[in-house]
């Protein structure tokens, strides 16, 4: 049911900044260029220049918070890679230092044949 004495939820803000303004600005100029183009060109103008006014307006952009979050689970990802390869490193070092100066002749040590 739709309480209409809570206050909306705003998606969060992640323009910010010049950022905000230059979507702003840029949404309009490119708006009124659609404007006076005219023609199905004009109209993709004026829809992408309208979209970068509501993104300018709002301070929230979907397109770059899927971004950021694809970016942190990538950072994350590279990390585990990393500390893995570090392990195998250790792992390989202590296997060189196990195995340094042992020959192997095919018989069993603790049988002695």
């Amino acid at each position: 049911m739709l309480d209409i004495h809570s206050a909306p939820r705003s998606p969060e803000h992640n323009v910010h900044g010049l950022e905000r303004a230059g979507s702003l600005a840029g949404g309009a100029l490119m708006f009124t260029k659609g404007m006076r183009h005219g023609g199905l060109v004009g109209l993709l103008q004026m829809v992408v220049g309208g979209l970068a006014v509501a993104r300018g307006v709002s301070g929230h952009c979907s397109t770059k918070a899927w971004w950021l979050r694809h970016r942190q689970e990538y950072h994350r990802l590279r990390a585990d890679i990393e500390r893995s390869a570090a392990e195998l490193e250790v792992l390989r070092a202590s296997a060189e230092a196990a195995t340094r100066g042992v020959t192997v002749t095919g018989k069993d040590p603790l049988t002695g044949r």
